[in-house]
């Protein structure tokens, strides 16, 4: 009998993650130990696994590979292709970019991490970055999230577009303000078989274009989400809370389901950038945003979970699965020596326009971004094994409570670990990554955590008397 990994497998590994089979229809990847990577390179289409000197163990390896659907077993040799052989990559193990194409905007947003009304960073040439497309995949990052500032007004948008799919590398999302989001636009991503997710901006009705700085700002996001509804794009949004519009929370998001948006996340004007150095007012204080998110919780759900949602670290859910919530922030008591002290930017890549590798979007707008690699300088494999960034994202949670016994001895620790650390470098002088997060701090220990699960328990009991399946067993 012989065994023929499935088409869309590919068999892969990295430094010290050597042996992994990558699906191929989402970027993804699952780690296995070197038994059953054994039993995939069995798996090739040109070994009959009946002859003797094939451990039985083996076997039993492949018979479990083709139960969980990797492989099909052939009454006749055959051969896998050439790309789904074993191939090793000169560095660590990276889910996905979130790369910032360009530093270039068409708006004028007063809150802008990257002051891209002055294009601050510019933008790498053309060279260049369809160069920083062939390092994605010399390194194995499997999938992409566009952004920019406003990554459409890049005249070679596409041709960065066909240099990723032509590494096979998946386009998940397009974030853009939603101006240059147009039929011809939707038409060429159609034609090349890609359907990636449209996130847009929209920060409260009749409060959007006084954010983005541009006149007809909100009529054009407006045209775009029914766009993208019209030709089955999915969209999400995010929502920056200021003064003038934090009490436009519940219409926002009722707006945005109107329009076909499906999930959204909202968080506060940050005080970096153009907001910071523009001088348009302090940010909202996090008790008042955490107060605000308290009240609205109840709303989403009178109001049937009109879209999947988060609040910020404090709060999120999903009209797919209406009997869980989850506070984001919570860790569920990890094992700090085991857990890396930002997970997220230990699985997703950020690139800014300059080309230089970051934990997060976030820090691109603080000066500590300047101790971080640039990869046009050493290249991505680099920055992706030895560098300050690989450093950084391979910190384990218990260095960062070796430095701060006071949370060490917090009851919350497990669940905390420290927090955000793009939100601990915007409330300590953006100067040094491992400080503590004070929006953390106020989650746990100021009892907004422990009030999101009264809110809830109430209202998941409320509901259970309408719908019977729900439990109240949510963290």
């Amino acid at each position: 009998m012989y065994f023929l990994l499935k088409r869309h497998f590919v068999l892969r590994g990295w430094e010290r993650a050597p042996y992994a089979v990558v699906d191929t229809r989402s970027g993804k990847a699952r780690f296995v130990n070197k038994a059953t990577f054994e039993a995939f390179e069995l798996c090739n289409g040109r070994i009959d696994c009946d002859l003797p000197l094939i451990p039985e163990a083996l076997r039993k390896g492949v018979r479990r590979l083709v139960d969980e659907g990797f492989v099909d077993a052939l009454p006749k040799a055959s051969s896998i292709a050439h790309e789904q052989e074993y191939r090793l990559y000169p560095s660590r193990y990276i889910q996905q970019a979130h790369w910032s194409v360009t530093g270039r905007c068409n708006y004028r947003c007063k809150h802008c991490y990257m002051s891209a009304p002055h294009a601050k960073f510019g933008e790498l040439d053309h060279e260049t970055v369809m160069g920083i497309v062939d390092q994605l995949a010399e390194c194995g990052v499997g999938s992409v999230s566009l952004t920019g500032g406003e990554p459409l007004v890049r005249s070679d948008f596409l041709d960065i577009v066909d240099g990723l799919l032509a590494h096979g590398i998946h386009i998940t999302q397009i974030y853009s303000n939603g101006r240059l989001v147009n039929e011809r636009l939707l038409a060429a991503l159609e034609k090349r078989g890609i359907c990636p997710e449209f996130n847009m901006s929209y920060d409260a009705p009749g409060w959007h274009d006084w954010l983005r700085g541009v006149d007809g700002a909100e009529a054009d996001v407006d045209r775009a989400f029914l766009l993208c509804r019209e030709h089955g794009f999915p969209t999400g949004a995010e929502t920056c809370l200021h003064e003038h519009n934090k009490h436009l929370l519940r219409e926002t998001v009722n707006h945005l389901a109107s329009v076909g948006c499906a999930n959204l996340k909202v968080n506060p004007v940050g005080d970096v950038g153009e907001w910071k150095a523009r001088g348009y007012g302090q940010s909202l204080s996090l008790d008042e945003l955490f107060d605000l998110y308290l009240a609205y919780v109840p709303k989403y759900y009178e109001d049937g979970m009109p879209l999947r949602i988060q609040l910020g670290g404090l709060f999120a859910a999903s009209p797919k699965k209406p009997d869980r919530y989850a506070v984001p922030l919570d860790r569920g008591s990890c094992d700090p020596a085991r857990t890396c002290v930002c997970s997220h930017a230990r699985q997703v890549l950020y690139i800014s326009a300059e080309g230089r590798t970051l934990p997060c979007m976030s820090v691109s707008g603080m000066d500590i971004q300047q101790e971080f690699p640039l990869i046009p300088q050493v290249g991505l494999a680099t920055c992706l094994s030895n560098s300050r960034y690989m450093r950084f994202i391979d910190t384990r949670a218990s260095e960062y409570l070796e430095l701060h016994p006071e949370c060490q001895a917090c009851e919350f620790c497990g669940r905390c670990l420290g927090g955000c650390r793009a939100s601990a470098l915007e409330f300590n002088g953006q100067t040094d990554l491992m400080e503590r997060d004070e929006a953390a701090c106020k989650i746990f220990r100021g009892g907004y955590a422990a009030r999101i699960h009264e809110i809830m328990e109430a209202i998941l009991n409320e509901k259970e008397k309408s719908w019977p399946h729900l439990t109240a067993a949510n963290s």
